[in-house]
């Protein structure tokens, strides 16, 4: 009688576990799929990213504290989509570009304040109307070429609004030593690095005239403007068709990027070189 009473009980316990269990499972199931909706969603990071887009629009024409703190909290959410999306980015440059490593780079690394220093400025207006991601190796204030993605509705100096970068601006004046000496070597590997990148193009709106000094004797025409360059940077124009037609912005972002893979690592090498006080 005994036995049978515990039996009894150890069965409606029972039940009750794996009622529980699976009452767990299901409210697993069904928030990792709003999760996954909610931010795993190219679909729902493109939108975003479009609402983004128009915040920064409507930020460039009300610049001022006044505005931006009356809308403080709409930044703050395109701020966390755009977070969201760099954080993609990390992972999927990582599965093609070994310098990236994900366990060690945080959004601090690779993403910037929207407030402008303006104490040296003559522009006091104190926001910036862009956003922008530099994932690169050991963060951002590392003197390695890394891959940017830059979203502005209106122009820069750089180019039409919205662009994606790969390279060095305004690198080190060793780490410049290093690549022109990469160059007098063996120019062909950078040139074909760059034809690889598909759709981007050359940023030098100030090469210098001549060959600098003591490379002056190369051979190869293409290799002396390569030399003359004072960045080395490649760029893509981006329009709203590329940012908006659907939802496969992740992708064409990953997809450009992993085209200038071969002369971004060209670039690290040297800078490495020079690091290691070889210059």
């Amino acid at each position: 009688m005994n036995g049978r009473i515990g039996l009894s009980n150890f069965y409606g316990v029972s039940k009750i576990l794996v009622d529980i269990l699976l009452a767990r499972i299901f409210y697993f199931i069904l928030s990792f799929a709003f999760i996954s909706h909610l931010f795993g969603s190219s679909h729902y990071i493109c939108r975003v990213m479009k609402r983004a887009y128009d915040f920064l629009k409507v930020l460039s024409k009300n610049n001022n504290r006044e505005w931006f703190n009356a809308h403080k909290d709409k930044y703050l959410e395109v701020k966390s989509i755009f977070d969201s999306f760099t954080l993609s980015l990390i992972d999927e440059i990582s599965k093609f570009d070994n310098q990236i490593d994900p366990s060690k780079l945080g959004l601090k690394d690779c993403t910037y304040r929207i407030y402008r220093d303006i104490r040296f400025s003559h522009d006091k207006t104190p926001y910036k109307t862009h956003m922008g991601a530099f994932i690169v190796k050991k963060g951002k204030k590392s003197p390695y070429s890394g891959y940017y993605f830059h979203l502005e509705p209106f122009e820069d100096i750089y180019a039409s609004g919205s662009i994606l970068a790969v390279g060095l601006y305004k690198p080190e004046s060793k780490i410049v030593q290093s690549i022109r000496d990469e160059i007098y070597v063996n120019g062909n590997a950078l040139l074909e690095s760059v034809n690889k990148a598909k759709g981007f193009s050359w940023f030098n709106p100030n090469p210098y005239k001549k060959v600098p000094q003591g490379f002056e004797n190369v051979e190869n025409p293409k290799w002396a403007e390569l030399l003359k360059q004072k960045e080395f940077l490649l760029y893509k124009s981006l329009d709203t068709n590329y940012l908006f037609k659907d939802d496969k912005l992740l992708n064409r972002v990953v997809a450009d990027f992993k085209k200038c893979c071969d002369f971004q690592q060209i670039l690290n090498n040297c800078v490495d070189y020079a690091l290691e006080g070889n210059i």
